[in-house]
């Protein structure tokens, strides 16, 4: 193995706190609320996952890229991190089937990556403080210019981010002549959501997030799905969504919701949504099903959350599924109609399966609603 002599890098916090690394080969400067991830694998899903927008991704595992990369594990059309920080990259890969390996992978995406960070301190540091902006460097600017660059950095708090990572025009994901129809609104959403449907013999056809109530029924479908998406939802609600998601509920369809559109379900009925300390991002979250009182355990992805107090006090929402952790909404339904939604990722991209039974529940929803029989 070749010896290469390596950059220096620097990564600054918004309270002021300085850690230092080295470059993993793209010069630059990268911005954003930094955010750790607890996963063990699954860096290239993580990765593309539309949700992590604007973020700079730690990764708390000890080695990253050592697996390479392959077309099958990529969740969007590209990386959507803003930046990422880890201990130690790898710059070979050892899988038969990678395409290629991860360094190759950033560098096509111009991605400012920084590695050699003590990242057991530092996710340490955001634990026990809370996310927060950040910028990383390896293009050698002083730790004062960094600051100041960070002060004109907005907070994620109240930052509209679906319009950047929606889709510009609808299309469509699957088979045309499958049973169920479903139409979904893409505030951000996963590749891997899409393949769920079309294992359940579902045709998606999948939408902009500002698209109207009155384009959605053109397609004539069976059930709604409200995606995952990146950002605030107030500031998303903010911009008119609210009333196609009212819209949608009111047709009497079954709907299904994760994530940014549980959370948008959750606005849309009058329960507001907090900015949470650090977030939930890994793929070991305990979740407790309240119907079936069985535990899972859960890929998630979010910053944000349901207010639960205002959720027990709703008279047609109903709690489903609560975090084991620190008992968090995780699932909610409507009580007078098909509808409900879950504040994690059953699509499991990366993550442990114990959660796609959501997706035969929405099929089943939709099988009802048509009155016919598989």
């Amino acid at each position: 193995m070749e010896y290469t002599e390596r950059k220096k890098a620097v990564l600054v916090l918004k309270d002021g706190t300085v850690f230092f690394g080295k470059s993993v080969g793209v010069e630059g400067t990268a911005v954003g609320e930094i955010c750790f991830n607890t996963g063990m694998t699954g860096y290239q899903e993580i990765f593309t996952d539309p949700s992590y927008f604007g973020q700079i991704m730690l990764s708390t595992t000890a080695h990253l890229g050592n697996y390479g990369v392959n077309e099958d594990e990529v969740d969007s059309d590209g990386i959507k991190i803003a930046g990422l920080v880890c201990k130690n990259f790898s710059y070979y890969h050892s899988r038969p089937n990678s395409e290629s390996d991860l360094l190759t992978y950033l560098e096509k995406a111009n991605l400012i990556a920084i590695s050699d960070v003590d990242t057991r301190a530092l996710t340490a540091h955001i634990r026990d403080n809370g996310a927060m902006n950040a910028i990383i460097s390896t293009d050698g600017k002083s730790i004062d210019e960094l600051k100041a660059l960070l002060e004109e950095v907005p907070s994620m708090e109240g930052l509209e981010l679906s319009s950047k990572v929606s889709t510009k025009e609808p299309y469509f994901f699957g088979n045309p002549d499958a049973t169920y129809k479903v139409a979904a609104i893409d505030f951000g959403i996963k590749t891997n959501i899409l393949r769920c449907f079309e294992e359940r013999d579902c045709y998606v056809k999948v939408y902009p997030y500002n698209v109207s109530f009155d384009t959605l029924k053109e397609f004539g479908a069976d059930g709604y799905f409200l995606s995952n998406g990146p950002g605030d939802p107030q500031a998303l609600a903010n911009l008119g969504v609210l009333d196609t998601v009212n819209k949608v509920l009111d047709a009497g369809m079954p709907v299904f919701g994760i994530c940014l559109g549980h959370q948008l379900i959750g606005l849309s009925q009058g329960v507001n949504t907090f900015k949470m300390f650090s977030g939930h991002r890994g793929v070991n979250h305990p979740v407790m099903n309240l119907d079936s009182t069985q535990g899972e355990i859960t890929s998630q992805n979010h910053g944000f959350a349901i207010n639960k107090e205002e959720l027990d006090k709703h008279t047609n929402l109903e709690l489903t599924h609560v975090h084991l952790n620190d008992g968090t909404v995780a699932g909610m339904k409507m009580k007078d109609r098909d509808v409900f939604s879950v504040q994690y990722h059953p699509e499991s991209s990366p993550g442990p399966h114990d959660s796609r039974y959501l997706f035969d529940i929405f099929v089943d929803n939709m099988k009802k609603a048509k009155g016919t029989t598989l």
